[in-house]
């Protein structure tokens, strides 16, 4: 019989989803991208063929399935895509008016088969995704699943397991976020244990109903909680930018203040200033800037990733100097190049000695560790410490650099060769472009 033209998108699919071939964790992003190109597709025909998209999200979500045990997902990347289908499938079963209690128990079957984590962390977002009706259609099959007795009725039911439990939780929770159900959120949180993330969940539904002081208070619960955990809670951050949103809502502005001072005080870093300068006033923010550097640059107070980066986004450039100079070169070494090369670029042309330091640690960070494919990296780094060293009048210095890389490193010698023409003089070529690399390969055959 023969085979009817085949579906454009399920095609489109198909090519995205390369069947039989591994995707390595490098060309993971890449991967994930063209499948998302395919989703898209599919949700732009959910208003005119909602019963159609419903169909290609449950093969696409089996595609994604079929095609995980081929695919290097280090990064993470294929699983969020999957939960994002899990959402497109929702929103498509609502357009197409699908009654609400068979949507939920095809999404708790899923979940509670989902060996490859497509549905972690997506609780938010299908609440986000149901209507009114699914969400209450949801929340009654998920209280029936945890209810004791439903399961002791159940023919040869076991009870839930532990983790299956938590996920139903989780996913009871969101609906009650969703529905900004704050007494049924509380008495669920009691009932498994009242944690600092509920306050929080809490403390968001009060505040949309604009119930601010009652919000206020269970933020302040969730602080205690968290101040009580002795290595914190994933909460904390959460629960101090509510804080001072509600503080301001109410009026209570200074006491706002002092609380993103205190947290910028226990944590400095180009965030907790952000906070701070938004509460500051105008004509003040001098005097407040000049306290808050002040105090992260105080010793042990903040940590080089964090204190480097706020000294460069608020252009202190010579407190950063300053700071370059007391470091000491393993502790640069150990600096990520993400911190350092803004810095780098930020002191050179004001204080060229402390740039080619950062020059020099980004550059051997990369040659101790024998990281080969990043030796051009390093010898770009080499030459602008050279640079720096020669504008500094730290000659010497340079010579220092020099004798270490030529002890430790001589038998690198594709990396040597480079970096002797550093030491020369000689800036590095640039590596030639792909396509030249491929045209000089294809070379013409003889004439005859």
């Amino acid at each position: 019989m023969a085979r009817g033209p085949a579906d454009p998108i399920e095609s489109a699919m198909e090519m995205a989803l390369a069947p039989g071939r591994f995707i390595s964790e490098g060309a993971s992003d890449s991967f994930v991208r063209g499948l998302e190109e395919v989703a898209q597709q599919i949700g732009g025909i959910i208003e005119a063929l909602p019963d159609r998209a419903v169909a290609l999200y449950e093969t696409f979500i089996a595609g994604c399935y079929e095609k995980a045990e081929e695919v290097d997902d280090s990064s993470g990347s294929l699983g969020a895509f999957g939960g994002s289908l899990f959402c497109g499938w929702v929103t498509a079963r609502r357009a197409a008016a699908a009654d609400p209690a068979d949507t939920v128990a095809r999404l708790l079957a899923w979940m509670d088969n989902d060996q490859y984590g497509f549905c972690f962390g997506i609780e938010k977002d299908i609440a986000s995704a149901l209507d009114d009706t699914g969400r209450s259609a949801c929340a009654a099959q998920i209280k029936h699943l945890l209810d004791p007795g439903a399961q002791q009725n159940q023919e040869n039911a076991l009870r839930t397991p532990a983790y299956t439990q938590r996920r139903l939780e989780g996913m009871l929770r969101a609906l009650y976020v969703a529905q900004r159900d704050a007494d049924a959120y509380i008495t669920l949180a009691e009932q498994s244990g009242l944690c600092a993330r509920d306050c929080h969940a809490v403390a968001t539904i009060l505040a949309a109903k604009e119930m601010t002081a009652e919000a206020l208070g269970w933020v302040e619960r969730g602080i205690e909680m968290d101040r009580a955990d002795s290595l914190g809670t994933s909460a904390s951050f959460d629960l101090r930018e509510l804080r001072r949103d509600l503080l301001v809502k109410l009026g209570r502005n200074k006491e706002a203040l002092q609380s993103t001072w205190a947290d910028f005080a226990r944590n400095p870093s180009t965030y907790t200033y952000d906070d701070l300068m938004k509460l500051v006033p105008v004509k003040d923010r001098a005097s407040w800037h000049d306290k808050a550097i002040e105090a992260a640059a105080q010793p042990g107070r903040c940590p080089l990733p964090s204190l480097i980066p706020l000294l460069v986004k608020t252009k202190e450039i010579e407190r950063l100097a300053e700071l370059i100079d007391q470091c000491t070169d393993d502790q640069l070494e150990q600096t990520s190049h993400y911190t350092l090369e803004p810095a780098a670029e930020t002191l050179d042309d004001a204080y060229p000695g402390p740039a080619a330091r950062l020059w020099c640690a980004m550059a051997l960070r990369i040659v101790d560790a024998g990281k080969s494919k990043y030796y051009r990296a390093a010898l770009d780094n080499f030459e602008r410490a050279r640079q720096s060293f020669g504008a500094a009048g730290l000659h010497a210095s340079w010579e220092e650099i020099v004798d270490r890389v030529r002890a430790s490193h001589s038998r690198k010698t594709g990396f040597m060769r480079g970096f002797e023409e550093i030491v020369a003089g000689a800036e590095p070529e640039p590596a030639p472009a792909f396509l030249e690399k491929a045209k000089a390969r294809w070379a013409p055959p003889p004439s005859r």
